[in-house]
This record gives structure tokens, C-alpha cells and sequence, in this order.
């Protein structure tokens, strides 16, 4: 099975700048979907970034333009390089990983099969 872990998550102040980062293990991992999800207390999660296999994007409106989903395959590694971050960017940070089709949706949690722990990120 797919393993997720999750890290880089932190205090920051509105402005500033974090990279997470989640380890992939178990594969295999072609054909896989990675995706960056949030969730805050009291609200539903959040799709806030997607890869496909092919290497296609995509973002969240709220995010567009501050955060860059990528991938170092070599190290069997997501990245989410969050910038300009905003009060309302405080959230539980999961990583996720799903088998991809035709239809797959890179933002919809249902969409995934495997999830990471989380890592929190708290901007203020």
C-alpha cells in the first residue's frame, strides 16, 4: 500500500513562505494522482492543489498565483511551495494519493484512496 508523510509545516506571518513536503512509499506510483488538501476546525476539507500522472496542474481559486504543487520523482516526493500566505491559509495541510482515470478530479477528496497524517500550518 501507499504511504504518505507529511512535514514543513510551521508558524508563519502573513507574508511569508513555507515548503511542505510528503514522502511516498509502497507503490507503485504509475498511474497515481497527488494532491495537497487543508482542513480548519470546524470546516469541510479543501482540495488546494493536484498533479496527474502526466504532469498536468491544478489550483483552488484561493490559491492560484501563491502556491506550486511539484514533484522529484527521484525521491519519491510532492512539494507545496506556499507563498504570500494569508490568516485564512491556517489550516491542516494532508497530502494525498489516488489511481487516476478518465475522470479523476484532482481537487475532490473522494477521488483519493491514500492520505498522509497532516501537517499544520498556522499563519498570523
Amino acid at each position: 500500500q501507499v504511504q504518505l508523510v507529511e512535514s514543513g509545516g510551521g508558524l508563519v506571518q502573513v507574508g511569508g513562505s513555507l515548503r511542505l513536503s510528503c514522502v511516498a512509499s509502497g507503490g507503485p506510483y504509475a498511474g497515481h494522482c497527488m494532491g495537497w488538501f487543508r482542513q480548519a476546525p470546524g470546516q469541510e476539507r479543501e482540495g488546494v492543489a493536484g498533479v496527474e500522472s502526466d504532469g498536468s496542474t491544478s489550483y483552488a481559486d484561493s490559491v492560484k498565483g501563491r502556491f506550486t504543487i511539484s514533484q522529484d520523482n527521484a525521491k519519491n516526493t510532492l512539494y507545496l511551495q506556499m507563498n504570500s500566505l494569508r490568516v485564512e491559509d491556517t489550516a491542516m495541510y494532508y497530502c494525498a494519493a489516488g489511481t487516476q482515470n478518465i475522470l479523476f478530479r484532482l481537487l475532490v477528496a473522494n477521488e483519493y484512496n491514500y492520505w498522509g497524517q497532516g501537517t499544520q500550518v498556522t499563519v498570523s
